[in-house]
């Protein structure tokens, strides 16, 4: 069984830094291409950032692009959001996901940013 974990969410003010993780459990992360996805209130599940399954690519939505990194720790099973320069508009809850023959997504883990 594939089990996806997220941590490090929190509240922090505009300006501010967080640093989500996602530890895979199950199945090497080797295995996975992997992303974040976030859903704010009252809205759709919105796909934020990817990272290639070899850790040779990455991807933004534009919105984050410049302020987020992805980056992953196959020896760790981990895979990291690092979010810089936090907005109130990125509050939402964030989920890990693992893409491959079949995806897989975490729990969530909220992150509030406040104005």
């Amino acid at each position: 069984q594939v089990l996806l974990v997220e941590s490090g969410g929190g509240l922090v003010e505009a300006g501010g830094s967080l640093n989500l993780s996602c530890t895979v459990s199950g199945r090497s992360l080797s295995d996975f291409r992997m992303g974040w996805y976030r859903q704010a209130p009252e809205q759709g599940r919105d796909w934020v950032a990817g990272i290639s399954q070899d850790g040779s690519s990455t991807y933004y939505t534009d919105s984050v692009q410049g302020r987020f990194t992805i980056s992953r720790d196959d020896a760790k099973n981990r895979v990291d959001l690092r979010m810089n320069n936090l907005r109130p508009e990125d509050t939402a809850i964030y989920y890990c996901t693992a893409g491959g023959v079949r995806d897989y997504w975490g729990q969530g883990t909220q992150v509030t940013v406040s104005s």
